[in-house]
């Protein structure tokens, strides 16, 4: 069993210093990959060292396969760490850096060179296996890491951001080899920490978005855990809301001016601007934010919603679409982001209506938490 188990985990290096972790509750089911991101210095390298065990719990319990391994070396965790630097022995060939752990617990030859054999298949490493690292690139010395961690056979496997030190095409390459990779071998759960949230939408089955500074203390570590579409479509606050997506969502400042079951009514700017959110238990001139993706808003003046008043600012083309920056509010105080095809195409300093569709909008009260929608976004 590879089911991971976080339960009410503290971590805090010292006392009086700021927690770390702050009442981590999570479950990590069998064969799952799950991604920790979030902001620098949220924590989320040193909740994957505290299941490697490169790092102690201050309180709470962690348990892998059903059982607790607070006290438990590195060593008998049944866990395999792919880290950011390939940390591989330059005088040594691919095969011999794959097989060095195991050599070092005496597992003999043959199974040895079997295991090395299946992982470098497995990795498309079987033709550089008589080489060295130097006669590598750095894609291919990250997957030797990997091949090291696939021979150990673990119950779990942890990347921390194994993908930071790549450039753009073999970030990809190597995302992509990842995914199958768990693909292949599912039955061990993956836990991989990074800050791109590319790789968070694109790898995860399970993404967990971890709080940083004062939220931590307020709100606990853990902002929201969910696949990467509900994080999407039904962030839990502000703060998720901003922090997934790219580009990221769109904030205006509201106020609330009547709220039914099935939708409320708001003013932005002078604007009244209705949301398919049930906000009943917030009181008439409140302080609220609306947020709206840079994908869901309309730009034909017959389209249905309430019109907000732009004038673009800046046209970014990118081929297949379009991001249109246009300012909005008193003085234009506002830069949002429009997301249209390619062929949408409009002059510097054009005024626009940008149309928002009830359903399209979230809502979030004064402390940044999220109105229950009542019409679904897709996943």
């Amino acid at each position: 069993m590879s089911r991971i188990d976080f339960k009410q985990v503290h971590k805090r290096y010292a006392p009086g210093l700021p927690t770390t972790i702050k009442n981590a509750n999570l479950v990590i089911a069998d064969g799952e990959f799950c991604v920790f991101v979030g902001p620098s210095g949220c924590g989320k390298s040193t909740l994957l060292r505290m299941v490697a065990g490169l790092e102690d719990i201050t309180e709470g319990d962690l348990l892998i396969g059903g059982e607790r391994v607070n006290d438990l070396p590195p060593a008998q965790r049944g866990v395999a760490m792919v880290f950011q630097s390939y940390a591989l022995y330059p005088h040594m060939t691919v095969a011999e850096n794959m097989a060095f752990g195991l050599r070092v617990k005496g597992v003999a030859k043959p199974e040895i060179e079997r295991k090395v054999k299946e992982a470098a298949n497995i990795l498309q490493l079987a033709p550089l296996l008589d080489r060295q690292p130097k006669a590598l690139s750095g894609g291919q010395r990250q997957r030797v890491a990997i091949g090291r961690a696939i021979v150990t056979e673990p119950k779990v496997f942890l990347f921390d951001e194994p993908l930071s030190n790549l450039d753009a095409a073999l970030r990809v390459q190597t995302r992509l080899e990842i995914a199958k990779l768990h693909h292949d071998i599912g039955s061990a759960s993956m836990i991989y920490v990074t800050h791109d949230q590319v790789e968070a939408m694109t790898l995860a089955d399970k993404i967990v978005l971890l709080h940083a500074g004062k939220l931590v203390e307020e709100r606990g570590s853990i902002a929201q855990v969910g696949s990467p579409m509900t994080l999407y479509h039904r962030p839990a606050s502000l703060f998720v809301a901003e922090f997934i997506g790219s580009p990221k969502m769109n904030v205006l400042p509201a106020t609330m001016v009547s709220a039914e079951a099935a939708q409320c009514l708001i003013d932005v700017s002078g604007v009244r601007v209705q949301v398919a959110v049930d906000a009943r238990h917030i009181a008439a001139g409140a302080k609220l934010s609306l947020g709206f993706r840079p994908e869901h808003v309309g730009l034909d003046a017959s389209a249905a919603g309430a019109g907000l008043p732009v004038l673009v600012r800046h046209v970014e083309r990118l081929g297949d679409v379009s991001l249109l920056y246009v300012d909005y509010g008193k003085a234009y105080a506002h830069v949002l982001t429009v997301r249209v095809e390619g062929s949408v195409r409009p002059a510097v300093g054009t005024q626009l209506e940008l149309k928002l569709r009830p359903e399209n909008l979230h809502l979030f009260d004064e402390a940044g938490l999220a109105c229950t929608r009542t019409v679904e976004l897709p996943e």
